[in-house]
């Protein structure tokens, strides 16, 4: 179904994965960033350590936490993490996303994929990325670059173009990139911080909004470092995952013409039941938009967008074939290996969507860590669906398109598009 030559590098990165699993087994020490790290590839094991934060605290290497801040998200304790995902939800959750997101991401794929439609080629990744960034940023920050002489998105750029790099801190490195974009991004949300505490009484209906409330409580959890590191790494998520992924979704079915066609299908027959053909998509059309979860399942677990997730041991912890994790050692928990295991997914490397009927893995499951899982399960990950489901159906059901140049992809160990992906769009 999938040619393997068309994912430049997988079967390399496939065949390194093999190799790890062969002769080290599901658990194994190694090095990484200068600092000694266990090695999970074993599902059942990297599903425990997720599920348990009383026994595997969250914990990045020193030179990623300096990338994402010492007060990301990722590096909080459990009630302070808990606390903060409470105040995301306000503007992520599930009702939000029902009466307001919904019909957002809507009207913004519609008007994007119209405007491409005029161009002879868009760069896709690029694109896409334009318009992730411009809903997500109004929803946190009400940003509007067309109004702001900081240009917010470049500076992530920078931050992303580093983030996988030798963490070498001099001019002209890559990861001095890195950090001077982050450093200049957070200038930004500064700056707008306190614009924005300047004028207490004006709402804007964003996350800026209920940081402020917050702020002005006594005894609160959060601070304003906490919650601009939280508000960077919310942009960064948002913008590099989701886009990564949704490029991907697109090489795959420009690919393989099957799932294309299964895919319209399913589109064409919510149109046909439609009363209002020129309608918006409505929650339940959404929810029943079932082989296309399928498709964003089967490209997520071949992304493997985060190729690590790091936690540290609080005790001794001895797993069931009797090997000890000693307090106080990282661990990284190995997604690509859960995802390409040959031994719970049939032809690995094979994009097949199919593979997927029946299951239900939201919250993640023992095999599917795409979204990570436990207390600390991605907190944007059913708004990254939702963006990508709607976009979808505006694609396929009302465009067509064709590769022209680039879609060769590239693992540092990240996804990647080197060239790019260069398709033009017609209207149906």
């Amino acid at each position: 179904m999938w040619h393997r030559n068309l994912f430049s590098g997988m079967s390399d990165y496939f065949s390194c994965v093999c190799f790890c699993l062969n002769r080290y087994g599901g658990l194994f020490r190694t090095n990484l960033l200068g600092q000694p790290v266990i090695v999970s590839t074993d599902p059942e094991l990297c599903h425990f350590i997720l599920q348990q934060e009383r026994l595997f605290q969250s914990w990045y290497p020193e030179t990623i936490a300096k990338i994402f801040g010492r007060q990301n998200l990722g590096l909080l304790p459990a009630p302070t993490y808990k606390y903060a995902k409470s105040l995301v939800m306000n503007i992520f959750g599930m009702e939000s996303m029902k009466e307001k997101l919904l019909p957002q991401v809507d009207n913004l794929a519609y008007r994007y994929l119209c405007s491409w439609s005029k161009k002879p080629s868009i760069e896709l990744k690029e694109a896409i990325a334009s318009m992730i960034f411009d809903l997500t940023a109004k929803k946190l920050i009400s940003y509007d670059p067309t109004k702001s002489t900081d240009n917010l998105r470049k500076n992530f750029d920078a931050f992303t173009a580093g983030l996988v790099s030798f963490p070498v801190d001099i001019p002209g490195t890559t990861y001095h990139t890195c950090l001077k974009g982050r450093k200049a991004a957070m200038k930004t949300l500064e700056k707008m911080l306190q614009e924005r505490r300047a004028s207490p009484t004006r709402r804007h209906g964003d996350f800026f909004d209920y940081v402020l409330d917050e702020l002005k409580k006594e005894g609160n959890l959060l601070t304003e470092e906490i919650a601009l590191d939280l508000i960077f790494v919310l942009l960064f998520a948002s913008y590099e995952t989701t886009t990564l992924t949704l490029t991907l979704v697109v090489k795959f079915l420009t690919d393989n013409p099957k799932v294309l066609e299964r895919l319209t299908e399913e589109h064409e027959e919510i149109l046909r039941m439609r009363e209002d053909p020129d309608s918006g998509i409505t929650w339940k059309e959404y929810k029943s938009m079932k082989f296309t979860a399928q498709v964003l399942n089967e490209t997520s677990r071949l992304a493997n967008v985060a190729p690590g997730i790091f936690r540290k041991a609080f005790q001794d912890f001895t797993t069931k074939d009797g090997y000890t994790i000693p307090a106080g050692w990282a661990i990284m928990v190995c997604p690509p290996a859960v995802h390409l295991n040959p031994a719970t997914y049939e032809d690995p490397l094979a994009f097949n969507p199919w593979r997927w009927e029946g299951t239900d893995t939201r919250g993640g499951s023992n095999d599917f860590l795409a979204f990570g899982g436990g207390m600390r399960y991605c907190v944007g990950a059913d708004f990254s669906k939702l963006q990508m489901t709607v976009f979808v159906h505006h694609l396929v059901t009302k465009y067509r398109w064709t590769a022209i140049k680039g879609g060769e992809i590239l693992r540092r160990p990240g996804l990647g598009f080197p060239n790019g992906f260069h398709i033009q769009l017609f209207e149906k």
